[in-house]
């Protein structure tokens, strides 16, 4: 065993796939896994069939009170026993921003950011956080001509307040929603790395552009039939290849000086854009999320 590696969200895609690639490594450096989410026995049986030790912790990430239960379960399984990485994979879209999670927050808020903050907050520091980001919090001419809308951020305290009214605000609305928990999951990246030492270090992983995976299944029928349909176009990202690529970023030599929300493409370092450092955006977001997780 190579140490202990928490993934949330294991069940299918990325997290399915990362978890397969962990589990089929050699004896000697495979490590034992943790998957915290729902619908665990057939992913985990994967993993054991391929010689993985696994534990299931059940959990529903939009229910607050579930992680904060979910990471007394990890604490008992560990024993004192340090995690070798922590991988936070787990994500949804809402194709309504009206949707509220139990705790009363928007719901691809809810799961993406806050269910991982609190969660992190609740558990002994790894020796590696691997976040999972996404390119979409800015717009480029592919994005524009897909009508991927970038990230317009608020203050962390709106962001996390559904949207009112009668009328759906739709699918812009929800890409915008997505994109602002992925630009905070940048922001709280760097602040983590403020506070909590230098044992730990901290990334954020982009598996590039995988149309047609289960984080669009709340969109229109219509609209997740394009995405399977883009995602058989050549040289798309797949959790099958991608997959492998997030489980060296939590295990691997190779990534081990990644530190202060490095930010990961597949399989290299890239530069995030200007408007994902923001010292005051991020020391805003750190007391925000106190205060939302407190509540």
């Amino acid at each position: 065993m190579t140490g202990t590696v928490l993934i949330t969200g294991p069940t299918r895609g990325l997290g399915r796939a990362a978890v397969l690639a962990m589990a089929g490594r050699p004896s000697a450096v495979r490590p034992e896994l943790i998957l915290v989410g729902r619908a665990l026995s057939a992913v985990a049986a994967e993993a054991r069939a391929l010689g993985a030790r696994v534990h299931e912790v059940s959990t529903d990430l939009s229910r607050l009170a579930e992680v904060r239960a979910a990471a007394g379960a990890v604490r008992q399984l560990l024993d004192d026993r340090p995690l070798r990485a922590l991988v936070a994979n787990a994500g949804a879209m809402s194709s309504d921003t009206r949707e509220a999670s139990a705790d009363g927050f928007e719901l691809t808020f809810a799961v993406n950011y806050l269910a991982h903050a609190q969660l992190i907050g609740s558990l002994p520091p790894p020796a590696r956080i691997v976040l999972l980001g996404s390119n979409t919090y800015h717009a480029n001419v592919w994005r524009r001509l897909l009508g991927v809308p970038e990230a317009q951020w608020r203050d962390p305290v709106e962001l996390a307040r559904p949207a009112t009214g009668a009328v759906n605000p739709g699918m812009k609305a929800a890409g915008v929603a997505y994109s602002d928990a992925k630009l905070a999951i940048l922001y709280y990246a760097h602040e983590l790395q403020r506070h909590v030492g230098p044992g730990v270090a901290v990334s954020v992983f982009e598996p590039g552009w995988m149309p047609g995976t289960g984080l669009g299944r709340g969109a229109p029928a219509a609209m997740q039939a394009v995405g399977r349909a883009l995602g058989r176009l050549p040289g798309v990202s797949t959790p099958e290849r991608s997959g492998p690529a997030l489980a060296s970023v939590a295990l691997d030599d190779k990534w081990a000086g990644l530190r202060d929300g490095a930010f990961v493409l597949k399989d290299r370092i890239v530069e995030v854009k200007p408007i994902a450092h923001d010292r005051d955006r991020e020391r805003r977001l750190w007391a925000a999320t106190g205060e939302l997780l407190a509540a």
